[in-house]
């Protein structure tokens, strides 16, 4: 069996975030949400968890942090070239997200990245293969 990832994001407002990444294209496994979860797809074994703030906080004795006022996490996605990237950052801004930093270009590595409704930064890259030989 492959190691599942599952990362727990506090979000104010299930629906508006639900609606947001539909918009960017990606799916919800609905035997793991509920009024107060969604679990988005990323990928065959990674997952986001969209938590309710109240049903989040069942989880730490810690506050949770003010995403819009400090940076609990950066999640990172890639993408399968250049265009990719710039086109999910493109669907995130029109879905009411909003792209804070202008893109960067490494030559090997090109990042763009937005920030969700809660003020999640998610970072989106592409990477060039490295040739065999500096493999």
């Amino acid at each position: 069996m492959n190691t599942q990832i599952y990362v727990n994001l506090p979000v104010k407002d299930l629906e508006r975030s639900k609606t947001f990444f539909s918009a960017l294209g990606f799916g919800f496994n609905a035997q793991f949400s509920n009024q107060d979860a969604a679990c988005m797809i990323i990928g065959p074994d990674a997952y986001v968890m969209l938590l309710t703030e109240p049903f989040f906080a069942g989880f730490t004795r810690k506050p949770i942090a003010n995403a819009r006022e400090s940076t609990e996490v950066l999640v990172c996605l890639s993408r399968t070239s250049r265009a990719a990237v710039d086109e999910i950052v493109a669907q995130a801004r029109a879905a009411g997200g909003s792209v804070p930093a202008e893109p960067r270009d490494y030559g090997f590595m090109y990042q763009h990245g937005f920030e969700d409704p809660d003020g999640h930064v998610w970072e989106v890259v592409y990477m060039e293969a490295m040739p065999p030989e500096q493999a």
